[in-house]
């Protein structure tokens, strides 16, 4: 249970605080959380266009797709180890600024060598701002909240393959020909530039502690403060969380579940029409369904995991899940409504399992070294995001099929279940109701 707090402080107000914290600090991270998604999940649909327009084998598209990764993980835990000490504004900010510039020039994209630079630059420059934004979260939201808070912030990812398949075939059909560029061209401008309106609306919205929050009156900020109870000792420093085997493990079962996650995010619309969808608009809308799916099933599994105060079971059954419906999707490529169900089915499940996990690192990484940590997890993982699609790629050059690598994936899903449920955490740090 929470701690206890003066009684002038009631439940009801505790209620009317956190009320007060869900509309300020989350609908403004889920947005921006929705463009970094829309980011990592556009290039998937200007493959349809870009890759016949400049040349591009599947190889090297999936390279491509993954160098992001690499970016991103040289410069994350410097990032997020800044973040304490200069602020989440300005770090959220320079972030949202940097990669929404970058985001949109990839439009003068025009060979592999520029394809291959804004890739990594894209990487560079949006490196730190998922961890960023969990330990962020962390200032506001105890252990019995924090699997909803992250739940509800982690909304964007599957929401982006609703808005983002619409939206980018709508924006490369639309606007095809326009000024003398091509569909995919505008598409990247369209989802990259409002980032850079919401890196400077992040310098009035967002405060860097709970202290600064003037928008919470004494009363309010006490009775936050007295909500998340007594913390746990922190890791004082970042070499202790080097040193800590669980902060590696959870990185491991991470890195399982990302590749799982952004073979979706890459190849949805490539499996789609190998399953004999050709209109570009169709594909848009048939990639949303996994994505609505996996919405209602993040909600559900977020709020059971506070509710029974339950992490690994939440997390490592949804992973097997999806691994073995994966397997099945794999095995009806052609077959459009058994892969599409399959599909759906997998992709809710690698949310579900995502979305949980990330309750774990929050609830047992505390301190300011705890922002190191969670990059540091965040980094393993991200390794997924460059091997998944790169392995695809190759796998479809060398035999014109996705289902080689698609196994592969499915067989680093079965693994990242097993290690989730190994991932046991001091009884200090379960989440408690």
């Amino acid at each position: 249970m929470p701690a206890a707090y003066p009684d002038s402080l009631s439940t009801g107000r505790l209620a009317t605080v956190y009320g007060q914290i869900n509309w300020r600090i989350l609908p403004f991270l889920t947005i921006c959380y929705l463009f970094a998604c829309l980011d990592r999940l556009n290039i998937g649909f200007a493959k349809l266009q870009m890759q016949n327009a400049l040349g591009l084998s599947d190889a090297v598209y999936g390279l491509g797709a993954g160098i992001f990764f690499l970016g991103y993980m040289l410069f994350e835990i410097p990032s997020n180890l800044l973040l304490p000490k200069v602020g989440a504004r300005r770090t959220i900010g320079r972030i949202l600024v940097l990669w929404g510039l970058t985001s949109a020039a990839m439009m003068f994209v025009h060979n592999v060598a520029t394809y291959y630079a804004l890739r990594f630059l894209l990487g560079v420059f949006e490196a730190g701002f998922a961890p960023g934004m969990i330990f962020y979260l962390t200032y506001w939201y105890g252990e019995a909240r924090m699997a909803r808070a992250i739940a509800i912030v982690m909304l964007a990812g599957p929401l982006s393959g609703v808005v983002g398949g619409p939206l980018s075939a709508w924006s490369m059909t639309a606007f095809a020909g326009t000024l003398g560029l091509a569909g995919w061209q505008w598409m990247f401008v369209i989802e990259g530039l409002p980032c850079v309106l919401l890196g400077i609306a992040a310098w009035w919205i967002l405060v860097d502690r709970p202290e600064d929050a003037n928008w919470l009156d004494a009363d309010g900020r006490r009775a936050l403060a007295a909500s998340r109870g007594k913390p746990r000792a922190p890791h004082h420093s970042f070499a202790q969380v080097l040193r800590d085997p669980r902060v590696c493990l959870m990185g491991f079962a991470y890195f399982c579940v990302i590749c799982g996650i952004y073979t979706v995010n890459f190849w949805l619309p490539s499996i789609l029409k190998a399953d004999g969808v050709t209109s570009t608009m169709e594909i848009g809308l048939y990639s949303t369904i996994p994505y609505l799916v996996s919405i209602v099933g993040m909600i559900a599994f977020g709020r059971s995991s506070d509710r029974r105060g339950e992490r690994r079971w939440h997390s490592a059954l949804p992973a097997l899940v999806g691994a073995a419906t994966l397997a099945l999707a794999a095995a009806a490529s052609g077959h459009l409504v058994a892969s599409l169900t399959c599909m759906t089915v997998a992709t809710a499940a690698m949310w579900i399992a995502y979305t949980v996990f990330w309750a774990m690192p929050s609830d047992y990484l505390k301190g300011d070294a705890a922002a190191g940590g969670i990059a540091l997890i965040n980094t393993i993982g991200l390794f997924g995001g460059f091997l998944s699609p790169t392995i695809i790629g190759w796998a479809r050059t060398a035999t014109g099929s996705m289902a080689a690598g698609l196994y592969v994936m499915v067989g680093l899903l079965v693994v990242g279940a097993v290690l989730l449920f190994s991932i046991r955490l001091p009884a200090a740090a379960r989440p408690a109701n």
